[in-house]
């Protein structure tokens, strides 16, 4: 089993408050863009759409400064692809309600409890949830998700009954309310909802309607 590390005072609430969270909203928009001209004015065509919750990435250039610009503006975002404990740190210090890497990750793990934050830790096998679970992530992102399909959550929910799970990676319109169905928390949002290109060139109401469309996907979902 992996060692615990130490935690910041109210960490495990952090961490139970963005389980909840997630479990009422249910999706989690993920940008990835070379350019995003106003991540303020983004969270805020997601929200008009139904999604609230935003992750903003690494793989963006300046991701920090939009993330600061986010966060400053009332937005509840956060950082992906997080790889190191100075990429945690980065973010923390930029204002993320909450860090989300691609695999496990116990060096950002361990930062994100230092600094109380919650983080996202990313599995595919069940080996994997286990690793996540023990290094304390507040939730685990099962990625990518299309590889076994929404059949697959149900599979995990058999070992790990309570573990709360997301699905992220060719998660669509069509598919959404499946993987909700047989057991993830929330599912991740991606450039189905937030292309690139729209991004770019801050085409706002059309992010907007693609969110619209994938929350009232999610409504179909029986959970």
């Amino acid at each position: 089993m992996t060692a615990p590390t130490a935690t910041a005072p109210g960490a495990a609430a952090a961490a139970a408050a963005l389980r909840a969270a997630l479990a009422a909203e249910r999706v989690i928009a993920v940008v990835r863009a070379p350019r995003i001209p106003d991540a303020a004015e983004l969270c805020a065509a997601l929200a008009a759409g139904g999604i609230d919750r935003v992750e903003l990435t690494f793989t963006t250039p300046e991701v920090t400064a939009h993330l600061r610009h986010a966060a400053g503006a009332g937005h509840r975002v956060g950082v992906g692809t997080v790889l190191t404990a100075e990429q945690a740190e980065r973010a923390v210090d930029a204002g993320a309600g909450f860090l989300v890497t691609p695999g496990c990750r116990p060096e950002v793990a361990a930062s994100a409890g230092r600094a109380g934050v919650p983080v996202v830790l990313g599995a595919l096998t069940p080996t994997e949830v286990a690793q996540a679970v023990d290094l304390g992530a507040a939730a685990v992102k099962v990625f990518p998700a299309r590889v076994f399909g929404p059949g697959y959550f149900a599979d995990l929910r058999g070992p790990y009954p309570d573990v709360p799970l997301v699905a992220s990676g060719g998660v669509d319109t069509g598919n959404a309310a499946a993987f909700l169905d047989h057991g993830a928390l929330a599912v991740c949002a991606g450039s189905g909802v937030v292309p690139a290109a729209a991004v770019a060139a801050a085409d706002w109401p059309e992010i907007t309607r693609r969110a619209r469309a994938f929350t009232a996907a999610l409504a179909a979902s029986a959970g």
